[in-house]
C-alpha cells in the first residue's frame, strides 16, 4: 500500500490571464527544444526506465541486474547468482557467468564492459546469438542503474584475469584496468590458482540519495522475487543476504515450476499428489506448464515470458486456457461424465479451485513497454495450446482416477455457476449492478462526474450518521454498512450474490461484476474503506479488502481503492489540541507538552465516538486526511496471503498470527 494524500482536484487554467495563445506560441523558438544526450534523460525522467523512485523503483535497480545474472543462467552459462544488501545500502550482485567482454567496441571504440554500462540499448541480446532467450531485452538495464547510482563498479573475470571499471551518477571515473584478486568474493566462488576457471561479472552499486529519499530496502520483497527466479530456471541457486540484520536465504528447485505450484497449494487440499507437469518445444519457442486443483473457488494462475512475470497475461496464456477448456470437455464426453445432451463446461467451470504456472522461452517476445506486462506474440498461442493440449490429454488418459476428480470438481463448479447465474440475473432485473436503484441506505453526492466522487464504506449505522453529517454533500456520498460482510474467499457466487451488504456495494458502485464488470461505468473513482482502529474494525476491513481483491480486482488496479486513516487520539491542552495517529505521535506530542498538567488524551475506538466536525477535520477533509491508496505490488504473495488468511484452513492462519504477533500495535484484545 502507498500513502497518499487524496481530495477531489478542482479543474484550472494555468494559463496566465491577460495573455494569448498566439503571444505564447510566438516566444516558443528552437532554443526552447533540448536535447538530452547520454544518459542524462534517465537521471532527468527516471520514473520512465524503472516506475517511480520510491521503494518500488528502487527494487527495480537490484532487479534490473540480477535479471543480466539470470538471462546467463537461461543461456546455460550461469549456475550461482549472489544478491548482498550491506549496511551503508550498497547492493551487489555476484554471478558465475561468461562475464561481460572487455575488449573494445568497434563503434563506441571504448570497451565493450563500459559501452554495456554507459550507452541505452547496448547488449547482447539484440541479435539473438549470444543470447537465444532472454528477459532483458531493450539494453537499458545495466546502464539505467549505472545512471541512478551515486557511485558503482563493475568486475568482470574472463581468461583467469580480473576486469574493474568505476562509475559515478554513469559516468566513468577509471579506466578499466586490471587487478589482482576479485573485490568481492562469493562462498561459491574458487579463488587463487584456480582463479582462470572462475568466470563471471560483479555489480556494485549505491542508489543515488538525489534521486531516491531513503535506501529502504524490503528483504522479503527482493527474496520472493529471487524465489520466483529460481523457480522458473531449474537448477540455479540464488543466494540473498543482507548484511543489515544477519539474514540469508538460498533458493534452488530442481523440479522448477512443479514446486512452484506445490508452494502456491501448500496450504490447501489438493485433487491430485503432485502438480501435472508440461514440456515441450513448438518451433523456436519452449513451453513449460504446471498445474493442480485444489477445493477451493478462485483460481491462481501466473504466466511468465523469459522469465518475465506477464501480470497482465497475454498470448501463452490465451493459449493454455483455450487447451484447458477443450481437452477437459473432450475427456468429460469420452469418459462418460459429461452426457450428449449436457451442456459444455466454460472456462470458469474448469478454472476453478486451479493453481497454474505457464512459462515460455522464446528468441523474440513482443512485450508491452518496458514494463513487460502482456506478451504479444500471436503464434505463442498456437505453441501453447498444442503443448498444453497434448501433455494434458496425455495425462489424463494415463491417470483416469485424478482425471475423474478433476472433472467431477468442475461439474460441480459449472452446476453452482449455474445458480449463480440465476441469482445474479435475478438482481440484475432488480437494478441491483447497473445503478438504475441506489440502495436505500446510500447518501449519494449532488457530483455526477465520477473522477470527483468518492465514495466512503463505513462500518457500522452510528459511524454512518456521523460521517452523513460531517461530510460535503457535493462529492462525498457514504454508504454504512452493518456488521461483517461475508468472507467471499470461502463463499461461491450464489451466496455473495445474494449477500445484503455485498448486494448494497455492487449496487452503489454500478459498475457489474465478475466478467461483466466495467470500470467505465464506476459511479466514484474514489472507494474509500473507513473503519474502527479496532480488532473489529480490522477484521471488517480485511473482509472489504478480500471482496474487492476476490470480485473486483480492476477497482484496485485502476488506483480507485483507498483506506481512510482515523486518528487514534486527541490530545487537549486548555482551547488547544493536535490528533495523534498512532501511539509514536501521541508520545511525541506529550515530550512537546514539557509540564504535561491539564493535558487530556482521549482514545477512540471507534469512528462512533467522533462527532461529526471531528470527523471531517481528521478524516474526511481532502486539505487535512491521509488516505491509503490499495495497490498490488506482488500478485502471488497477495495470492498467498488472501488464502492463508481467509482461507479454510485454520493451522496456516494460526502459524501466521503467531508468528507475527509480536509486530501487532494499536490493537485492542
Amino acid at each position: 500500500m502507498t500513502t497518499v494524500e487524496s481530495g477531489p482536484g478542482k479543474p484550472s487554467d494555468s494559463r496566465k490571464r491577460g495573455s494569448s495563445p498566439a503571444a505564447e506560441s510566438s516566444q516558443y523558438t528552437a532554443s526552447d527544444i533540448q536535447v538530452l544526450g547520454g544518459l542524462e534523460a534517465v537521471r532527468r525522467r527516471p520514473g520512465m526506465y524503472i516506475g517511480s523512485t520510491d521503494q518500488r523503483g528502487l527494487h527495480h535497480l537490484v532487479y534490473e541486474i540480477t535479471d543480466n545474472a539470470i538471462d546467463e543462467g537461461m543461456a546455460g552459462f550461469c549456475d550461482h547468482v549472489e544478491a548482498i544488501i550491506h549496511q551503508d545500502g550498497r547492493i551487489t550482485v555476484w554471478d558465475n557467468g561468461r562475464g561481460i567482454p572487455t575488449d573494445t567496441h568497434e563503434k563506441t571504440g571504448k570497451s565493450a564492459l563500459e559501452t554495456v554500462m554507459t550507452h541505452l540499448h547496448a547488449g547482447g541480446k539484440f541479435g539473438g546469438q549470444v543470447y537465444k532467450v532472454s528477459g532483458g531485452l531493450h539494453g537499458v538495464g545495466a546502464s539505467v542503474v549505472n545512471a541512478l547510482s551515486e557511485t558503482m563498479w563493475a568486475e568482470v573475470r574472463r581468461n583467469g584475469k580480473v576486469y574493474v571499471q568505476e562509475y559515478e551518477r554513469g559516468v566513468p571515473v577509471s579506466e578499466i584496468h586490471e587487478e589482482r584478486e576479485p573485490r568481492y568474493l562469493s562462498s561459491w566462488q574458487v579463488t587463487g590458482q584456480m582463479l582462470a576457471t572462475v568466470t563471471g561479472t560483479t555489480i556494485s552499486f549505491v542508489p543515488d540519495p538525489k534521486v531516491f529519499s531513503e535506501l529502504d530496502y524490503d528483504f522479503t520483497t527482493l527474496a520472493q522475487r529471487f524465489r520466483e527466479c529460481a523457480y522458473l530456471v531449474k537448477g540455479i541457486w540464488i543466494r540473498l543476504r543482507d548484511e543489515r540484520d544477519d539474514q540469508e536465504l538460498t533458493f534452488c528447485f530442481d523440479s522448477g515450476i512443479q514446486s512452484f505450484v506445490r508452494h502456491l497449494n501448500r496450504e490447501r487440499a489438493v485433487l491430485q499428489p503432485w502438480p501435472i507437469y508440461i514440456e515441450n518445444q513448438q518451433d523456436s519457442t519452449a513451453v513449460e506448464a504446471a498445474l493442480q486443483y485444489n477445493d477451493a473457488f478462485t483460481e491462481a494462475t501466473f504466466s511468465f515470458a523469459n522469465c518475465i512475470n506477464t501480470i497482465d497475461g497475454g498470448s501463452h496464456l490465451t493459449g493454455f486456457r483455450s487447451a484447458l477448456t477443450r481437452v477437459l470437455n473432450d475427456y468429460a464426453r469420452k469418459q462418460k461424465i459429461l452426457k450428449d445432451d449436457d451442456p459444455n463446461l466454460s472456462g470458469d467451470d474448469v478454472r476453478e479451485g486451479l493453481v497454474a504456472v505457464i512459462s515460455v522461452r522464446l528468441p523474440e517476445p513482443q512485450f508491452e513497454g518496458q514494463t513487460k506486462t502482456r506478451l504479444g506474440n500471436p503464434e505463442v498461442k498456437g505453441h501453447v495450446e498444442t503443448s498444453v493440449a497434448e501433455g494434458l490429454s496425455q495425462y489424463l488418459e494415463e491417470h483416469p482416477a485424478e482425471g475423474r476428480r478433476i472433472i467431477e470438481k468442475c461439474i460441480t463448479t459449472s452446476r453452482a455457476r449455474e445458480a449463480a447465474r440465476k441469482a445474479r440475473d435475478l438482481v440484475v432485473r432488480k437494478g441491483l449492478l447497473d445503478g438504475t436503484t441506489l440502495p436505500g441506505k446510500l447518501a449519494d453526492c449532488s457530483e455526477r462526474d465520477p473522477s470527483q466522487c468518492e465514495l466512503y464504506l463505513v462500518e457500522g449505522d452510528s459511524a454512518g450518521g456521523s460521517a452523513k453529517q460531517g461530510r460535503d454533500r457535493r462529492f462525498q456520498a457514504i454508504l454504512p454498512l452493518r456488521g461483517k460482510i461475508l468472507n467471499v474467499e470461502k463463499a461461491r457466487a450464489d451466496k455473495i450474490f445474494g449477500h445484503a451488504e455485498i448486494a448494497a456495494i455492487f449496487k452503489a458502485l454500478a459498475a457489474g461484476a465478475g466478467e461483466d464488470f466495467d470500470a467505465a461505468k464506476l459511479r466514484y473513482h474514489r472507494v474509500i474503506i473507513m473503519t474502527d482502529a479496532d480488532v473489529d474494525g480490522a477484521h471488517i476491513r480485511t473482509l472489504l479488502l478480500t471482496f474487492f481483491y476476490r470480485q473486483m480486482q480492476d477497482v484496485i488496479h485502476g488506483g480507485y481503492l483507498y483506506i481512510a486513516q482515523p486518528p487514534l487520539y486527541r490530545i487537549a491542552k486548555g482551547k488547544q489540541h493536535v490528533w495523534a495517529y498512532s501511539d509514536k505521535e501521541k508520545d511525541d506530542h506529550l515530550k512537546r507538552l514539557q509540564d504535561g498538567k491539564n493535558v487530556i488524551v482521549q482514545r477512540y475506538k471507534g469512528l462512533g465516538e467522533m462527532n461529526p466536525d471531528q470527523l471531517w477535520e481528521t478524516t474526511m477533509d481532502p486539505e487535512k486526511r491521509t488516505l491509503l491508496q490499495v495497490t498490488i505490488e506482488d500478485g502471488m504473495r497477495a495470492e498467498e496471503l488472501f488464502t492463508q488468511l481467509m482461507g479454510e484452513e485454520v493451522a496456516p492462519r494460526k502459524a501466521f498470527i503467531q508468528a507475527h504477533a509480536a509486530q501487532v500495535r494499536n490493537l485492542d484484545v
